[in-house]
This record gives C-alpha cells, structure tokens and sequence, in this order.
C-alpha cells in the first residue's frame, strides 16, 4: 500500500501576538507559541512537541525551545488525532479552599468538587484567596489564562465585600480613585456602597490580596469577600462548592471578549 505523505499545518506566525501591546515578543518559547496561535494549549503544545509532531525550520522540536519571528513553525496532523474539546465551568470557590497548590491537610478545588472524576486535566484561571469565596472559572483551555489575567486588557471582576468596621464617609471616593499600596496605585475602580458595613467593587486588575490590602490603607478591615462576577460569567445562584457548565451565548460572549474562537 503507497504511504501517503505527512499533513503539516503551516503556524501563522503573524497572529502569535501579546493582547496588550498587539506584537510579538521575540524570542518566545514553542508552547506559549503555539497556544497564542490558538493551535492548543500550552500543555498540549508540550504534548504535541513530545509526540514529534512539531518542526521548527524543518527541525523536531523539543521540549523547552524558543522560536524568533523569523522561524518556520510547523504541527503534523494525523488522521488519528483527536481533539479534546475544551470545557468552561463557573464554580463556587467556598472559604477555606485553595485555589492553586494546597499544603499537607489542605483541600484545593479540584479535589474539593472532585472535578478531575468527570472533566480530566481542567485548572483554575486566576486565585482566589484562602479565606475568600466565590467564583472562579475552571478550564481545561490554556488559551485564555492570559488574556482573562492580563490587567491591560479591562476585564472586569466583580466583588461583594462587608468590613468590620463602618465604613469611613470618604471610603468610595478613596477607592474609585485608586489606592497607592507599597508606593504603587490602583487602577480606577467602581465601587457601589451598599449600606455602612457592605460596598460592591469592580477592578480591572488583580493584584496579590489586592482589596484586602486597598482597604487596609484606608483603615478598614475585611471581614468578608465573595467574588460574584468575571465578565459576563455570574456567580448566580450557585451554592458553595458547586459549579456549571459555561455554554450557549454565555460561552460565545466571553470567548469573544477574549478573541478566542471556540
């Protein structure tokens, strides 16, 4: 029987762009390459690249390779190949649960909602912290971690915060305005004051303990945070602990936002 020859699909190296400044920042390595070409996720990249079925400049690549604007990239497709179709779940991230790399005697979200039994290799997008609750998307598509993190992209996330102590009556305009932390300022944010104890807050960005530690600098303690919104995704009325699938025009939204074809 004739061998009928290798497929190759030929990486179009002119959409391998970073979101924020709209071109690429060379040398960049193979996986991250291959994932803003939206050919698979970092993690399948690498997957891909094992399998020998990736070429730079006619050369195999391996594992750990950077490419320049210059490089030829090429992906093998077999007619065996079976693509593994992305997953988007909302999931309610309760107190007390790690979103990233739990210690000895910690409990992290995968193992938590026992996710891993029913949707394989997804991961968390983002952190939520310890002692916070609420939503956080789960995925096992690595093209969106970084347009969904990137802070130069203005993508919204919504908070409902209650404080220990009442609020202060200059509090909102301090916050909206942006709060300097270690010599560094917020962003402009939203802030919705709900009663003397409760604000709801939206931020465009999401530094390490960023609200806890805006509030500190105006002299008021977080007693509870509870994320309620990423985008277009709501936590709605999803109880601790508990998720759903992302579908229909919720899903055909959010990639949107993000650029992402589904």
């Amino acid at each position: 029987m004739k061998k009928q020859p290798e497929k190759y699909v030929h990486v179009n190296k002119n959409t391998a762009k970073t979101p924020v400044e709209e071109k690429p920042l060379w040398p960049m390595r193979i996986n991250k390459f291959l994932a803003l070409n939206q050919i698979s996720t970092r993690r399948g990249g690498d997957s891909l690249i094992q399998q020998k079925k990736v070429t730079i400049n006619g050369r195999i690549a391996v594992l750990g390779d950077k490419v320049n604007e210059a490089d030829i990239v090429d992906v093998r497709q077999g007619k065996n190949d079976k693509k593994i179709p992305y997953v988007y779940l909302a999931y309610y991230k309760p107190s007390g649960v790690i979103s990233h790399t739990a210690q000895v005697g910690e409990k992290d979200i995968l193992h938590s909602a026992s996710l891993k039994k029913s949707y394989g290799d997804i991961f968390p997008v983002g952190r939520l912290d310890k002692e916070s609750h609420g939503l956080i998307i789960l995925t096992n598509d690595g093209r969106i971690t970084d347009p969904l993190l990137n802070p130069d992209r203005y993508h919204t996330k919504e908070y409902l915060v209650t404080v220990k102590e009442k609020l202060r009556s200059s509090f909102r305009q301090k916050m909206e305005s942006g709060v300097n932390i270690n010599g560094e300022m917020t962003k402009p944010c939203k802030v919705q004051v709900i009663n003397d104890f409760t604000f709801r807050i939206t931020l465009t960005e999401g530094k390490k303990h960023q609200i806890r530690r805006m509030c500190d600098a105006l002299f008021q303690e977080v007693d509870e945070l509870k994320r309620t919104k990423i985008m277009n995704i709501e936590l709605g009325k999803l109880a601790p602990n508990s998720y759903r699938e992302i579908t229909g025009k919720e899903l055909e939204t959010f990639l949107g936002e993000l650029k992402i074809r589904q």
